[in-house]
């Protein structure tokens, strides 16, 4: 029961993530748009990194994953500042490209352990 919820929970995160790039990236107004918009510059980049941590603490992986989403969100907006190109629209697409690409990591990486782990029991 408490898989069901945790997997509900997951869901409904992702999903108003998408919906904060969606308003983001599309510039639709709406009352919620600060609250997903910020939403998802925390969630996504931690989330990717929470999941390269596997088999860790979950405090600790928790920890990391949200001190890697500030860190990430702080040095892009550093750089865009940096080299005068500020744009929301971009930070979001930036964000997302970079949370897209740790996951892809993320299922080469476990994808590897996976077939290693059948080779061993195969032995």
């Amino acid at each position: 029961m408490l898989k069901q919820h945790r997997r509900a929970l997951a869901w409904l995160v992702a999903l108003a993530c998408i919906a904060g790039a969606v308003i983001a990236l599309f510039d639709i107004e709406t009352p919620l748009r600060p609250f997903l918009i910020s939403l998802f510059l925390l969630v996504v980049p931690g989330a990717a990194v929470v999941g390269l941590l596997r088999d860790r603490d979950p405090l600790a992986a928790l920890s990391v994953g949200a001190a890697a989403s500030l860190v990430l969100n702080v040095l892009l907006a550093e750089a865009m500042l940096l080299f005068n190109a500020w744009s929301p629209r971009a930070g979001v697409a930036t964000v997302a490209v970079l949370g897209g690409f740790m996951y892809v990591l993320r299922v080469l990486y476990r994808g590897k352990s996976m077939q290693t782990e059948q080779g061993a029991r195969a032995r």
